[in-house]
């Protein structure tokens, strides 16, 4: 076949050919794809034009196969069969034998109490899943979701379009760390108390404002801002900063070092919600939705 006929070889005149050599006709080939006679026709002819010799021949009513129409359909017609095979079984889903990949982003107050877990579940139940993870927070989750860089995301969210399905996971409200071996707080601070003390603050936008600035107008004597929760508990264990960090982080970091106090902070606020987000594109996919579901059971455990 020459270079010239193979890129004007359009794949879906195929069908067309079967149909025809099924019926033995062009027009009952047009009733079992819902086209007209002269579409039918028209293929043929763009068919042969592509491949450089007839395909098919009057005979009587109907049409009959040349032999290199025979040839064609039969070479055609098993990948077809497996192509709407495929195309048209339901998806079969098994856990214990998926290799897929997900891609999860994670806020770091997600990374300590879930991965872990989330992990200890799919070695269970997948052993051969993999997740690729990385950080997410809410002014980035929208664009990392919305070009599909990450599959699913664990994070607190503000706004986000129609095209992304969330469900809330955790609440979550603030408190403040210490070490009380030096730091006098008491179980609850009182406003001035607090104020007096050095504060670590996390901020994603590496100033030193944070939850208590923005929130509820007050200001503090910060003396270190970080990017992440991770090292919150290096940093105010032995030392004399504060930190005012989500209730489930401060679980996360007493859980490994028990001798530091969280208490209530001596401000007034609502409870945070952090949710579970993914493109709706992906809504029936049975390995997201997998995965979905365990870490919805994960988060139910935890409360």
């Amino acid at each position: 076949m020459s270079v010239v006929h193979t890129r004007n070889l359009d794949l879906n005149l195929l069908p067309v050919l079967v149909a025809v050599a099924d019926t033995g006709s062009v027009t009952a080939a047009a009733e079992r794809l819902y086209l007209t006679q002269s579409a039918i026709s028209a293929a043929l002819g763009r068919l042969k034009a592509a491949i450089g010799e007839p395909i098919v021949i009057r005979h009587g009513r109907g049409v009959v196969l040349t032999e290199r129409g025979s040839r064609l359909v039969a070479e055609a017609r098993p990948h077809l069969d497996a192509l709407w095979q495929t195309a048209l079984q339901p998806v079969r889903f098994d856990p214990k034998t998926s290799d897929r990949t997900l891609r999860i982003g994670l806020a770091d107050i997600a990374d300590e109490w879930l991965l872990p877990r989330l992990l200890r579940y799919l070695e269970a139940e997948a052993p051969r899943m993999r997740l690729a993870c990385s950080p997410i927070q809410f002014r980035t989750v929208n664009e990392a979701l919305s070009t599909r860089r990450i599959d699913i995301a664990v994070t607190v969210a503000d706004e986000l379009p129609g095209s992304v399905a969330r469900r809330p996971l955790l609440r979550s409200h603030f408190v403040c760390l210490f070490d009380p071996r030096f730091v006098r707080l008491g179980t609850r601070p009182t406003e001035r108390a607090y104020l007096a003390q050095d504060h670590v603050v996390v901020s994603y936008n590496g100033d030193f404002r944070g939850v208590i600035e923005e929130t509820h107008g007050k200001e503090r004597r910060v003396r270190c801002a970080v990017a992440s929760f991770a090292s919150i508990g290096a940093i105010v264990d032995g030392g004399r900063l504060v930190a005012t960090i989500p209730i489930i982080v401060a679980r996360e970091i007493l859980r490994t070092r028990p001798h530091l106090r969280a208490a209530p902070i001596p401000f007034a606020h609502l409870e945070g919600s952090i949710e579970l987000l993914w493109p709706t594109a992906l809504d029936a996919d049975p390995a997201c939705r997998f995965v979905r579901e365990a870490i919805i059971e994960l988060a139910e455990q935890r409360d």
